[in-house]
């Protein structure tokens, strides 16, 4: 049973910095993608970023390009996203999740579909 267990939101001052993480167990790690949505009231959960099984392949929705870094430490089951020069169109609940099948790539990566497991979410408020 893969569990995923989220932390590091809060409130934070437009301007600031967050870091999330996500803490997985279940199955081994390392040979799955993960991902970071996101969910503000009232609007669909939205890709923010995802990392490839093996790190190599990044991928970021538009509006966080240059502000959030998904990083990810297999020998500690863990992916993060860092988050600076946070806005207030940032707040939202973001959830990890990971990929149903091993070691893929791609495009894919960005769709919802692509993963089975996912956290129970972090909230993240950011005021302007």
């Amino acid at each position: 049973q893969v569990q995923l267990v989220e932390s590091g939101g809060g409130l934070v001052q437009a301007g600031g910095s967050l870091r999330l993480s996500c803490a997985a167990s279940g199955r081994t790690f390392s040979e799955y993608a993960m991902v970071w949505f996101r969910q503000a009231p009232g609007k669909e959960r939205e890709f923010v970023a995802a990392i490839s099984w093996a790190g190599g392949y990044k991928y970021y929705e538009d509006s966080v390009k240059g502000r959030f870094t998904i990083s990810r430490d297999n020998a500690k089951n863990t992916v993060y996203l860092d988050m600076n020069s946070l806005k207030p169109e940032d707040t939202a609940g973001y959830y990890c999740a990971a990929d149903r099948f091993a070691r893929r790539d791609g495009i894919q990566l960005t769709l919802r579909q692509t993963y089975d497991y996912w956290g129970q979410g972090t909230q993240v408020t950011v005021s302007s």
